[in-house]
């Protein structure tokens, strides 16, 4: 009898079911454990949910920042003195409703695709139960929803756990007025006056939205700007849309506390200052999902944040485990999630593996602009990491933006002095998600400006600017940013 490889995967997010759909392919016997849903909260309560609501904030910030310059009209006999009212509204409720049925139905469409490959899937909480057996083997007790419990025995285990919202110990969320992203879907009415406390990308993703959809906001930073992690010319773009589209930026203001004051909340700032809202968002971060799993009893090394220490091609510390996504605290994105996992099993079963470079991984804020990256950062320049050569064109200069009426943005990359490689770059534009991944490709493939030029665009189109960038680059011989 010809023996089966069994595969057991703990977490249904894309790091699982990405993993579960290889392992299927190349004849493992598969089972996926997982106690939410097959999508994980990149699908059922993240990812997909939060990008649906911002494409409806998008089409009214579409609506509301250009119609007049477009010359649309929308009803000619509004009296002037209401000429300068909100045009468009929302109702909140019946976009959170498209929200969660969007994202089950996402979520059903997953599992049927793994099911379809030939895996299993479990309902419950899985952990390890104690070292590898003396055959190679793990056991992994899962435990279902009534207290019943089942051992499975795998030849290789996959963590793909993910993450939850981290919570200050005196901002404790209610789902009700003091909220975490996770419970922004229950609302049905808009805030009035939100609080959103963090000015990472959830926090800035979620600011613009209910600014878009019609709240009076509030973001509260830490840091001196908006996006301390990302490019900060594109960085500086976004906060200068969001104040001069009427949003409060505080800057270098630390949240100590958020509490309900019947049907306000009041956020303390650590220097004293109180801010009041009618709700208030947490988006302070996230914390994996590693307790009570037996990580550490069963070899599994952990980082000092709780994250899963992991190599290049997914291997924990611990033989015949593996780790993949959020729960790794590598790139808190799907796509890098997905990779992770697929590469967990083609190392696993022995097919042809690359190790995961995260210098080809490109990246998207869904903010208004959006804010794409992909490959070396400005950062990375600056700091001495890699020598490269910049050019930055705005997209005032590109025609087809001009007739859509956009004003903010630009288009950045970044190439190697001498041979002209194309090591990063950077896209602030509507669809930036959409425009970032020719230069995602030639990163990818170390293509050069040249090439880049040489190839042809639409005209008039966005992604004109691209090209026009590295021709720029091309002819340059020096190594000042544009």
């Amino acid at each position: 009898m010809e023996y089966v490889t069994r595969i057991v995967i703990i977490g249904g997010g894309p790091g699982g079911y990405e993993a579960a759909l290889v392992a299927a392919q190349l004849g493992a016997e598969v089972t996926v454990v997982d106690c939410d849903g097959l999508g994980g909260a990149s699908v059922l309560t993240d990812c997909v949910p939060s990008k649906t609501l911002i494409a409806t904030a998008e089409v009214m910030t579409t609506f509301d920042s250009s119609y007049e310059e477009l010359g649309i009209i929308v009803a000619d006999d509004t009296p002037p003195e209401e000429m300068s009212a909100r045009i468009i509204g929302v109702d909140l409720g019946k976009v959170n409703r498209r929200v969660k049925r969007l994202a089950l139905a996402q979520s059903h469409d997953i599992s049927a695709a793994v099911t379809r490959a030939g895996a299993r899937v479990m309902r419950g909480r899985g952990r390890l139960a104690g070292m590898q057996a003396l055959d190679g083997s793990r056991k992994v007790v899962v435990r279902a929803a009534d207290g019943s419990e089942e051992t499975l025995t795998a030849d290789a285990v996959l963590i793909a756990t993910g993450g939850h919202p981290r919570e200050l110990p005196d901002a404790r969320p209610d789902g009700e007025r003091i909220l975490n992203w996770t419970q922004v879907y229950d609302l049905d009415e808009l805030p009035e006056e939100l609080i959103v406390v963090g000015s990472g990308v959830t926090g800035a993703e979620f600011a613009g939205a209910y600014q878009a959809l019609g709240s009076k906001v509030t973001l509260v930073s830490s840091r001196d700007r908006v996006l301390p992690g990302e490019d900060p010319d594109a960085a500086a773009v976004l906060e200068d849309v969001f104040r001069r589209r009427g949003m409060n930026v505080m800057a270098r203001s630390r949240a100590a506390s958020a509490k309900r004051v019947g049907d306000r909340v009041e956020v303390t700032l650590a220097d004293g200052r109180v801010i009041a809202g009618s709700h208030c968002l947490m988006a302070v971060g996230a914390v994996p999902n590693t307790e009570g799993m037996g990580l550490e009893e069963a070899g599994v090394r952990l980082k000092d944040s709780g994250h899963v220490w992991t190599d290049k091609v997914s291997r924990t510390t611990a033989p015949g485990v593996y780790a993949a996504g959020d729960v790794t605290g590598v790139f808190a994105l799907a796509s890098v999630a997905a990779m992770q996992g697929r590469i967990a099993m083609y190392h696993f079963l022995g097919d042809a593996v690359a190790p995961l470079n995260l210098k080809t991984v490109s990246s998207n804020v869904f903010t208004d602009p959006e804010i794409a990256t992909v490959g070396y950062t400005q950062a990375d320049v600056d700091g001495g990491v890699i020598d490269a050569r910049v050019v930055k064109l705005p997209l005032l200069r590109n025609p087809r933006a001009k007739m859509q009426g956009i004003r903010d943005g630009f288009v950045k990359i970044f190439c190697r002095p001498g041979t002209g490689i194309v090591v990063g770059g950077v896209v602030v534009a509507p669809r930036a998600s959409e425009l970032i991944h020719p230069i995602s490709i030639a990163v990818d493939n170390n293509l050069t400006v040249e090439q880049i030029a040489n190839a042809f665009t639409v005209y008039p189109s966005l992604s004109g600017s691209i090209a026009e960038v590295a021709r720029q680059l091309h002819t340059r011989k020096g190594t000042a940013e544009a």
